[in-house]
């Protein structure tokens, strides 16, 4: 790990309190990192919201390593297109932090779950649409696994959250819903919702009783 200057240690310390305020301020669908350049082998510095399931001390990104090697490398890297381990769709956004000498010492990232906005996109889709006339509608599509996670955005972008972010309670509340809509029935449709919820299939088969 290289030796970090007074500065650079000041710098790194204010990073981590404007990063505090950034997860606070965009809880719960904002995950905040602070990237310590200093050190790639153990880069994250701070981590609030976690959405991407790392942590402190795990190492540098590729955006990252291309920071610590090229001090030319752009500065700021906005709204870009991003993926979460579990294939979450995110909207990121990158700022490299440089001490006087220009080097690249820290990264800012934010990462942005797509997932509650997809929700209420559909959601107003849905609002929005109209049929030739009035009755019933009915599906014929059978249950798959992408309906699954679609009934859980739209469940979670009603309570104006993330999947995520559910509450032991509101998770119960959930499955029932899928339960009564004949989604639980499928084949590993525990393992589907558990993966989405980020929980395990333990906690999926104890809020379905």
């Amino acid at each position: 790990m290289t030796k970090r200057t007074k500065e650079q240690q000041a710098l790194l310390d204010q990073l981590k309190q404007v990063a505090q305020g950034l997860g606070e301020t965009l809880a719960p669908f904002c995950e905040v990192v602070v990237h310590d350049l200093l050190d790639p082998k153990h880069a994250i510095l701070a981590i609030h919201n976690n959405l991407s399931s790392r942590q402190p001390g795990d190492p540098a990104t590729e955006l990252g390593l291309a920071r610590i090697a090229d001090p030319q490398y752009q500065q700021v890297i906005a709204n870009y297109a991003n993926q979460f381990a579990d294939g979450r769709q995110a909207k990121s956004t990158s700022i490299g932090i440089k001490d006087s000498s220009g080097q690249y010492i820290a990264a800012l990232c934010l990462n942005v779950d797509l997932t509650l906005f997809r929700g209420l996109q559909s959601m107003l889709g849905q609002f929005g649409s109209v049929g030739a006339a009035a009755g019933v509608t009915e599906s014929l599509d059978p249950i798959s696994a992408d309906s699954i996670r679609e009934r859980i955005d739209q469940f979670a972008a009603r309570l104006a959250t993330t999947p995520r972010a559910l509450k032991a309670t509101e998770r119960r509340a959930l499955i029932r819903e899928l339960k009564e809509a004949g989604c639980m029935e499928m084949r590993r449709a525990m393992e589907i919702v558990a993966m989405h919820l980020g929980v395990s299939r333990a906690t999926v088969y104890s809020d379905a009783k």
